[in-house]
């Protein structure tokens, strides 16, 4: 079952660091009208670009999410790993003194003179056998406490190195929550400036089909655990877009179908781009009900096949769970889970 974490507008994968750099695109595109372009149809042209540079970055967000809730575990794990190593050099160093003790208690002086001063010689003999064995216990346990002092150092090293690598995560989860806050706010602002009508037509043609599809029908799923997580998405419609979430009472598009799949007991990836390849991928003309469609070539959105040509997905900010063409954008890969 996948975990569920907090429904969180609270990631960027651990190499994709440069996205922040797009935070500048968005003040470019709103400014730049093109020569002869009417200006509601510009309008519309830029928030879908906002829209899709918000969906990077929440997956992004997403990611760097993930990352850092792994990372948590990771340095809890560490740090209690130092703290029983840490006790097993105390104890260590206890039995060291405890044998350094009875060393000088048994008569750590000078053997010849030892020897002198003994009435039985057979008797120094054997007090001199003990001796040795407990030179000898006592070597063995200074090895012991080297070793573990060692591990110790090593230990606090890595326990060190994953809260390092926690922090940059933290950063990173920041970064992409301000980027993502600012293009939809960007989007908000460009789509309250158009006429009712003008916002009306903009639902209408994000939710039109692509010229070209193949013709698709209404199989049946391709396995149990596709039909459950196809009931799971259909009892999510209706719920709202909520960037970062991934239910139960509000989604982003890949936290639907890490959602949706968890419901049918499959662990999926956070992230869009994981899900991508979380299974075995089909061509497009073969979808079945559960399959997983991604879209455009960054693999940024995703949305679940139900049959009959249609997916449901999370769209954007203000766009509740819903049906739409399977062919409303670019369709780049089709994953069968």
């Amino acid at each position: 079952m996948g975990s569920h974490r907090r429904l969180a507008p609270s990631g960027f994968d651990r190499g994709a660091g440069a996205a922040v750099s797009i935070l500048s695109v968005a003040a470019a595109a709103v400014g730049a009208v093109p020569a002869g372009a009417a200006p509601h149809d510009d309008t519309r042209a830029t928030v879908d670009r906002l829209y899709e540079q918000a969906e990077k970055a929440t997956e992004a967000y997403n990611a760097a999410d993930e990352r850092a809730d792994e990372l948590r575990e990771e340095a809890g794990t560490a740090r209690d790993r130092v703290a029983r190593q840490q006790q097993r050099v105390n104890n260590l160093r206890e039995s060291l003194g405890s044998l350094a003790g009875a060393q000088y208690r048994s008569g750590g002086i000078d053997p010849s003179l030892a020897l002198l001063l003994s009435d039985d010689p057979d008797d120094y003999l054997d007090h001199a056998s003990r001796l040795d064995r407990l030179t000898a216990r006592q070597a063995g346990e200074l090895k012991k406490l080297q070793d573990a002092l060692r591990e110790l150092a090593q230990d606090r090293d890595e326990a060190a190195g994953k809260l390092r690598e926690l922090e940059k995560s933290r950063k990173a989860v920041a970064a992409h929550k301000k980027t993502v806050e600012r293009k939809l706010a960007t989007a908000r602002r460009l789509l309250n400036s158009l006429p009712d009508a003008e916002r009306d037509a903009y639902g209408h043609a994000s939710r039109s089909g692509r010229p070209g599809m193949p013709g698709l029908g209404g199989a049946t799923a391709a396995s149990g655990r596709g039909s459950a997580a196809v009931a799971a998405a259909r009892s999510a419609l209706g719920k709202p877009y909520v960037w970062g979430a991934n239910g139960p009472t509000g989604f982003d598009c890949s936290g639907l179908m890490q959602w949706s799949y968890a419901q049918a007991g499959v662990s999926l990836p956070r992230t869009s781009q994981g899900q991508r390849y979380a299974g075995r991928q089909v061509p497009l003309s073969e979808a079945r009900p559960g399959d997983l469609v991604v879209y455009r070539g960054d693999a940024s959105h995703v949305g679940m096949y139900m049959g009959d040509g249609q997916v449901i997905h999370a769209p954007y900010p203000g766009a509740p769970v819903r049906y739409d063409p399977v062919g409303m954008m670019p369709v780049s890969s089709v994953t069968r889970v």
